[in-house]
């Protein structure tokens, strides 16, 4: 065999270059670089971009300038890896700023991303994709388009991600879709609640708080909340509350629970769980005020309904909010006020508040510097003080808030306007005078004119003083009283086994064992049986205690509203029908009386008498026969407000009160047009259903002696 010779290396071509190396500084030519069709230089100038922007909004404005956005967007679609992965991360930095982000609107970049965040594609290109997708995601034509691209589902998939960055790109991506509707039910249906939970045991806190601001978003919708529920959602938002670890997180999870606690279902399942004990202890005991204001809010959407504010009443939800109302926090505050009045909807919680001692904190909120605090105290106050004459006593300490120049404010003007609308018997006293919109309902009581100082004292109050000589106060009642419990006297109990009292019910081997005594014969032993049993038999249940007092119920008002329904209802024009109530009022309280003879109208002697004959300074409307001025005005102001005749009611001088209602022209003056209704007085007294011209002669010598 022949010596081998080594071969030599071939030349390199005469028309290529040797490997140049790239070291530019100058932005303007690594833009430049962007369009070369070498991978290595592609690689280089993707990275370099990344490095630039990375350093600052100047310099992303920079590469704007340059024209490097839309090449990148090109090459994060490149056929090699290394090119996308940089081109990926360059883009996604610099679509933080609003350029780059109307820049890859036009150019319709939206698909191409998505398609970076494919399983196969690397993980890094998955966190600059989704990270690029959450800044463009803020815009609302970019969120529909991420939407109808099914992106949605693309990202709920990415919070598996092993990568804590993607997962939380993807979760703010997601969090700024489901602030449009559809995004929400699409959760949903793509069961994305499971996932969602999931995070919120990450070990991120970032990751956690947008987990809940999600479901925050998400579960305003009810069936969103169902789904939650089913997942046991509910049960690790109530472990988050109860880990003083997590406190950073309450605020968050706080405003989910709040959401969910607006179905029943839900407050029953925390009620069982013992949540809502963790709930309202949170709410007290918590250092943050955050934390308390939305526990505070979570009260207020969970007695939107009847059974859940009775749920909460049982849970002395009362003494929880009563001590919110001592915060120093006008937020906090504002969200008591919101809750206290939500919850006077139930009557009991009412009377808890004043026993609480948290109404005179509520009218002290009137002189807050904090409009909204004043607001919601003025609408809390408002709704305790609603229907329930004993909470009206809140009326003095407002009285002496309105007569001082000092403290008298828009605010506590407009409690003292809402305590007197929601209580017409303390307006009517205070300012003698009830609008058309203010209806007389059954409970009303005329207590007369009284001085903006005078201290109130409720009906019932007045119902049990000794006859005086006093102005007897006038009532309305026409609801016919429910049927009374029977009351039954306590069962003696001769059992030594039975505790408190109680006949205990006896199993059925409780006389297996014992062997009857010789004398007793069994006809006896029969009765005594027999005996036993009946006592058993007892419902205890309808044992009643200390009866609450009632207003009397007056049927001759019930048979004069029955009467008016039937008579005046039916006529054809308000007119008539105005007509008509007067002249049925004059003829149930006397009938006219002329006025050169209104001295021989003895109406005082005969109320007078019937106070005298029902032993009470509170008499019925419907008992008096001789009616002045005023009693008549009550009186048909309380049947038209039944019958739905708008009319107001104004107290004069000297027992004068006369009815104003608008009535407006039979006939057009001129054709085609409308002319504004007139404001008429009625006459009661002496030409019953005469209609007077408001501020006329004849209607001024009607209101005064």
């Amino acid at each position: 065999m022949g010596k081998k010779v080594k071969k030599e290396a071939e030349p390199p071509p005469k028309d290529v270059f040797d490997p140049v190396p790239i070291g530019s500084k100058n932005p303007a030519t690594v833009v430049l670089m962007l369009h070369s069709p070498e991978q290595e230089v592609l690689v280089k100038a993707c990275e370099a971009m990344y490095k630039f922007a990375e350093k600052g909004d100047e310099n992303k404005a920079t590469l704007v300038e340059l024209g490097a956005v839309e090449p990148l967007s090109k090459l994060i679609s490149n056929e090699d890896k290394a090119v996308r992965i940089n081109a990926v991360m360059a883009l996604g930095v610099m679509a933080s700023h609003n350029d780059v982000k109307k820049l890859l609107k036009k150019l319709d970049v939206i698909p191409s991303i998505l398609a970076r965040l494919a399983p196969a594609e690397d993980t890094l290109i998955h966190e600059f994709a989704s990270l690029c997708l959450a800044y463009l995601s803020v815009e609302y034509t970019s969120k529909v388009q991420i939407f109808e691209l099914d992106g949605l589902d693309t990202l709920i998939r990415l919070l598996s991600s092993p990568d804590p960055d993607v997962k939380k790109n993807s979760l703010e991506c997601i969090y700024q879709l489901v602030q449009d509707f559809p995004s929400r039910a699409a959760i949903r249906e793509l069961n994305g609640i499971p996932p969602l939970l999931e995070l919120l045991k990450s070990e991120y806190p970032v990751i956690q708080q947008l987990a809940l601001k999600t479901l925050a978003t998400i579960t305003h919708d009810a069936e969103t909340r169902v789904a939650l529920r089913e997942n046991q959602g509910f049960e690790q938002l109530i472990e988050i509350l109860g880990n003083n670890e997590l406190n950073d997180l309450h605020v968050e999870t706080l405003v989910v629970v709040s959401n969910c606690m607006e179905d029943m279902d839900t407050v029953q399942l925390i009620q069982q769980t013992g949540g809502l004990d963790k709930l309202l202890q949170l709410a007290e005991t918590s250092t943050l005020p955050e934390v308390q204001m939305n526990a505070a809010k979570a009260i207020t959407n969970t007695a939107q309904s009847n059974e859940n504010r009775k749920i909460l009443h049982e849970q002395e939800v009362e003494k929880t909010l009563v001590t919110l109302l001592r915060v120093a926090h006008d937020g906090l505050r504002t969200a008591a006020c919101h809750a206290i009045a939500i919850m006077c909807e139930n009557l009991a919680s009412k009377d808890e508040f004043r026993k609480l001692a948290g109404i005179q904190p509520i009218v002290q909120l009137l002189n807050s510097e904090n409009a909204e605090v004043k607001k919601a105290a003025a609408l809390a106050l408002s709704n305790l003080t609603n229907a329930n004459h004993l909470n009206a006593k809140a009326l003095n300490i407002l009285q002496e808030i309105h007569l001082s120049t000092s403290r008298k404010n828009n605010f506590s003007e407009a409690a003292l306007q809402r305590l007197f609308d929601s209580n017409l018997s303390i307006k009517y006293s205070f300012t003698g005078c009830l609008s058309s919109s203010n209806k007389i309902t059954d409970g009303f009581y005329d207590y007369g004119k009284v001085k903006p100082d005078h201290k109130m004292i409720t009906l019932e109050e007045l119902y049990k003083q000794k006859v005086n000589q006093h102005r007897p106060v006038v009532f309305l009642n026409a609801k016919p009283p429910e049927p009374a419990l029977t009351e039954l006297p306590p069962v003696e109990n001769k059992s030594p086994d039975s505790p408190g009292g109680r006949s205990p019910t006896p199993s059925k081997n409780s006389n297996k064992d014992k062997t009857p005594s010789k004398g007793k014969s069994k006809g006896k032993k029969e009765e005594e049986k027999t005996k036993e049993e009946e006592e058993i038999k007892i419902p205890q249940e309808v044992i009643v205690e200390k009866k609450q007092w009632l207003l009397p119920y007056d049927p001759i008002f019930h048979s004069l509203i029955t009467n008016v329904t039937k008579s005046v209802l039916p006529l054809p024009n308000t007119k008539e029908q105005v007509v008509a109530l007067a002249v049925f009022v004059a003829e149930k309280m006397g009938g006219p009386v002329e006025r050169d003879r209104l001295h021989e109208f003895f109406w005082e002697l005969h109320v007078s008498e019937l106070k005298f004959q029902l032993q009470s300074n509170v008499i019925p409307i419907g008992q008096i026969k001789k009616g002045t001025f005023y009693h008549r005005a009550l009186l048909f102001k309380a049947l038209a407000d039944r019958i739905g005749i708008n009319c107001s009611l104004v107290r004069g001088e000297y027992n004068r009160a006369w009815n104003e209602v608008l009535l407006a022209d039979e006939v057009p003056k001129a054709p085609g047009k409308l002319f504004p209704p007139k404001a008429y007085a009625v006459d009661l007294m002496h030409s019953p259903g005469h209609l007077m011209k408001k501020n006329s002669p004849e209607a001024i010598q009607y209101q005064c002696i």
